[in-house]
């Protein structure tokens, strides 16, 4: 049986502090963990959830039986969220943007290359491409920004390179022999590596063929305006670039400058919200020892202070 251990759970829970009642949002259901653990805090506690795989559809029928009509899920991804909440209705909305246990251990969804199976890794297998067909039909311009901007990989140009030649063989329709193939154009495993050597590249190919960083940068400023003044957006990232995302646009509502080359006038600059971290929150070592999986994860926060003109 897989189990969904919930990341950052004691920390998020910490900044969204469902124990003293309101309405929340968690905008990726996932396992039902931190959506679980909201409702549990306090028995007026309200929480809409959402997610776009549809067997979280079925797991969350358990949180249904447990809580009522206190919760109420939607079967829809984030980016829609404002199609069905209004404006400054939430004290707390929860994005935790990774990859569920249950996605990654089923080998049809094809998210795991430890599993053979047809390579999909769409988080909503009932629209788009899968990641097989995007494989074989991509333009190189599309495949070097999955495997080099989103997959970050250094040997991009290799990767690459191997997909291209690899064409119409079969190769690109399993994970695992994809995998091999990948791992094989990057030179394999090297002494003390930690991690397998197709992972960015898997990694960069599933952001491609979901949208991930289109859909994260338009709900950003979605889930933050759906706060109420004094709601805080609690953001659980796993690779440098969604957390990249979420840290400049977190300093924007605080009226911070973006990025170390930011040289817009201070006056320029409005406060609307304020940094409760100013530094990534990351899972203490007894949490990574317990679950290897949170290892990368990282937490930022912030609190709304007034409604900005997104």
């Amino acid at each position: 049986m897989i189990r969904h251990v919930p990341v950052l759970l004691e920390e998020s829970m910490g900044f969204l502090q469902p124990e003293n009642g309101g309405r929340f949002a968690d905008l990726t259901y996932g396992g039902g963990g931190h959506s679980e653990a909201i409702l549990e805090a306090n028995d007026s506690t309200e929480l809409m959830s959402f997610d776009c795989d549809p067997d979280a559809l079925i797991r969350s029928e358990k949180t249904t039986n447990l809580f009522g009509d206190r919760f109420t899920f939607h079967d829809l991804s984030f980016q829609k969220m404002d199609e069905v909440s209004s404006a400054e209705d939430f004290d707390g909305v929860l994005m935790d943007l990774g990859i569920s246990s249950f996605q990654l251990m089923e080998p049809l969804k094809g998210f795991s290359f430890r599993l053979d199976a047809p390579i999909d890794m769409r988080l909503d297998p009932r629209v788009g491409q899968s990641a097989a067909e995007f494989l074989e039909t991509a333009s190189r311009e599309s495949l070097v920004r999955a495997v080099r901007e989103y997959g970050e990989e250094r040997r991009w140009s290799r990767v690459v390179n191997a997909i291209l030649e690899a064409r119409g063989t079969g190769v690109l329709q399993r994970t695992m022999s994809a995998a091999e193939l990948v791992s094989n154009a990057v030179g394999g495993f090297r002494i003390r590596q930690r991690i397998h050597p197709a992972t960015k590249t898997f990694q960069g190919i599933r952001i491609a063929i979901n949208g991930e960083m289109e859909a994260l940068a338009l709900t950003l400023p979605k889930a933050f305006r759906a706060l109420k003044p004094g709601g805080v957006l609690v953001v659980i990232s796993f690779h440098s670039l969604e957390d990249r995302m979420v840290k400049r646009f977190m300093r924007k509502m605080a009226g911070r400058p973006v990025h170390r080359w930011d040289r817009s006038v201070l006056d320029d600059r409005k406060v609307c919200a304020e940094l409760l971290n100013t530094k990534i929150i990351a899972p203490s070592s007894k949490e990574v020892q317990e679950n290897p999986r949170s290892r990368s994860a990282r937490l930022r926060v912030l609190k709304k202070i007034e409604q900005p003109n997104l």
